[in-house]
């Protein structure tokens, strides 16, 4: 489940958004840290267990981060793919730490669950352990698109014993893969990306989110297309519902004449939303 649909456009419309900035001569207050990249940080032994990792200026004990993870159908994509939205956010949310991580890939001998979960359990733990060094607070986001909306999702409702997670956001992500459109399909496509879950029903529905989420999750936001060939239109609605009854905070984006990602106006409207999402639930700590 790729990404690429969402990274065309993304530079330019945040350009619209972003705020002026301050000019030369303007009397700002000094930076106590300037801002930092590392670049293919190591969380982990393996080689795909890097990040991409943008530490903000003037950064605080309190400076919370936002986490990026590519889709790709957990057999393929690259951190590089959310380099668009990396971009954006650091444009428009200049306090926010980014993390944007590899994560090991699927394949027939290694199946996605938990094997995608517990490296997004080794970068948040890296980061606790570093965050004195980093400067950063325990508070944290989740953006993921596709098969990275639906790791966003699972690891914010089921490994998040600290409460850190603050808001979850999934764009295109599937949440229920015991889905009989999923199960039934003769799509190569999509079985060749089904198949590494295997055929286990307590395994599948333990790689849900629609199955795993209870009431107390953080808030979550939701991106769906009408037209999406990979993730029917049930999953997002199905989801939206069960949010609903458990009563979390949630927000439910339906762009009904959209597939697997959107360009132009829909894509505008979109940004604008998450701005508007990440504003509200992950806010400067100061």
């Amino acid at each position: 489940m790729k990404a690429n649909y969402f990274h065309r456009l993304i530079l330019a419309i945040g350009g619209v958004l972003i705020s002026c900035l301050p000019q030369e001569g303007d009397l700002d207050p000094p930076t106590v840290l300037p801002a930092k990249s590392l670049t293919n940080e190591s969380y982990g032994a393996h080689p795909r267990q890097v990040v991409d990792l943008y530490l903000p200026a003037n950064r605080h004990e309190n400076t919370p981060t936002l986490i990026l993870v590519h889709g790709g159908g957990w057999i393929e994509g690259d951190k590089s793919d959310m380099h668009p939205f990396r971009d954006f956010l650091r444009e428009q949310f200049p306090y926010l730490a980014v993390a944007n991580l590899n994560y090991r890939l699927a394949d027939a001998a290694h199946s996605p669950y938990p094997m995608q979960l517990d490296d997004i359990q080794a970068l948040v733990t890296h980061l606790e352990e570093h965050r004195e060094e980093y400067r950063l607070g325990p508070r944290i986001g989740f953006l993921g698109v596709s098969a990275g909306g639906h790791l966003s999702l699972l690891w914010s409702y089921t490994r998040d014993t600290k409460g850190s997670v603050q808001m979850v956001c999934s764009m295109v992500g599937p949440t229920d893969l015991l889905d009989e459109s999923y199960r039934s399909s003769s799509d190569p496509t999509l079985r060749e990306m089904l198949d590494v879950f295997g055929e286990n029903e307590a395994l599948l529905t333990a790689a849900s989110p629609v199955y795993q989420l209870r009431s107390g999750a953080p808030p979550t936001l939701l991106f769906y297309g009408g037209q999406d060939p990979l993730v029917p239109n049930s999953q997002g609605m199905g989801f939206r519902d069960r949010l609903s009854a458990l009563g979390v905070t949630h927000e439910f984006h339906f762009y009904p004449n959209e597939g697997h990602g959107w360009l132009g106006l829909n894509l505008l409207d979109s940004l604008v939303k998450l701005k508007s999402f990440v504003e509200k639930h992950l806010p400067d700590g100061r």
